[in-house]
């Protein structure tokens, strides 16, 4: 990557050079200066609970993160400044159902030491973008809550 960040570039790594993020099968749906939408597909072996079944909770905490630290990271002034998470709060509102799990993660703040930012997670698909928050949080599965410490190394 050079110095600027470039959100194509950072998708292609996202996906493609974080060895946990392509093992999962992480894809980056959307992406903008405040926003990303994150999607991983569904496999079986990410069931948690196989009466229901339902997605298991780390599952659904690890997109959380991810998605959370990728939207801080498009925040940051330059590739040499890093991320580490510091708190990462999840609710889970409903069980996930058997089918691809989208994260959609915006910007609450990002600073010089601190990073925050707030997630939505959905089975299947994402409700329209124009839905009243209210009425997106009803069908979200679960909704995330991140801090994340800002290293500064590009100044």
């Amino acid at each position: 990557m050079t110095d600027a960040i470039d959100p194509e570039e950072l998708r292609r790594y996202f996906e493609e050079r974080i060895p946990y993020n392509k093992h999962l099968g992480i894809k980056v749906e959307a992406i903008g200066p405040r926003r990303c939408v994150l999607r991983l597909p569904f496999r079986p072996e990410f069931i948690g609970d196989t009466m229901r079944p339902a997605i298991h909770g780390g599952i659904t905490s690890a997109l959380a993160d991810a998605a959370g630290g990728m939207v801080c990271y498009l925040a940051l002034r330059t590739t040499k400044d890093r991320l580490s998470t510091i708190d990462l709060r999840v609710d889970y509102l409903r069980p996930g159902r058997p089918e691809d799990l989208l994260c959609e993660a915006r910007i609450v703040r990002v600073g010089n030491r601190l990073g925050v930012a707030r997630m939505q997670l959905f089975s299947g698909a994402l409700p329209p973008e124009d839905l009243a928050e209210d009425a997106r949080l009803a069908q979200a599965i679960a909704t995330a809550l991140a801090v994340y410490n800002v290293i500064r190394r590009g100044e």
